[in-house]
């Protein structure tokens, strides 16, 4: 690791959107940091840093900007990917998973053979809002029988308190935003 990497400010290449996707809430705009190679190798050995190889068979990536660090992650870890994502968009057999939204329920869904019964899994977003999908997701991987051994974020609006769905997990999160402040 360079020590420019061990210093880097994160939050720098993240862009804060006022009213977007409507009035009153700040969009955390990670298209920044994702083009700025130093930080978007930073933020994925940040998220595995926790973990060394072997400690997950695992990793799954939440649709659609989880996968994006999901799948940095295992290449990190020695691990697999495992993409869940929004119902219809998987061709082989699926696990479904419907969750609350503000307005309404979305469906997450995850190949049915994607985790193995005791499997030591990593569930990995983007983003901790209210934690909706990623309580969705760790359902699935519950019923399918996979051991949840962390569930890491890059960003964390904490003032939403979607920490408070992952309390029986190990959570880690890299950037936290306490207010809608830029």
């Amino acid at each position: 690791m360079s020590p420019r990497a061990a210093g880097l400010d994160l939050r720098r290449v993240i862009r804060g959107i006022p009213d977007f996707p409507k009035p009153g809430i700040m969009f955390r705009d990670i298209t920044p940091l994702l083009a700025d190679a130093a930080a978007f190798k930073e933020s994925v050995r940040r998220m595995a840093a926790p973990y060394k190889k072997g400690d997950v068979d695992v990793v799954i990536g939440a649709e659609s900007r989880g996968f994006i660090f999901a799948a940095g992650v295992a290449l990190v870890l020695g691990a697999g990917f495992v993409p869940v994502r929004k119902k219809g968009k998987l061709p082989y057999k699926t696990a479904s998973v419907s969750y609350a939204l503000e307005y309404g329920t979305d469906t997450l869904q995850m190949h049915t053979d994607a985790v193995a019964p005791g499997a030591k899994v990593l569930m990995v977003d983007d983003l901790l809002a209210t934690g909706g999908t990623m309580a969705a997701c760790c359902e699935m991987v519950g019923k399918a029988g996979g051991k949840i051994v962390g569930v890491e974020f890059l960003i964390e609006l904490s003032f939403l308190k979607g920490r408070d769905k992952f309390a029986k997990y190990p959570i880690h999160t890299q950037i936290v935003y306490e207010n809608e402040l830029p």
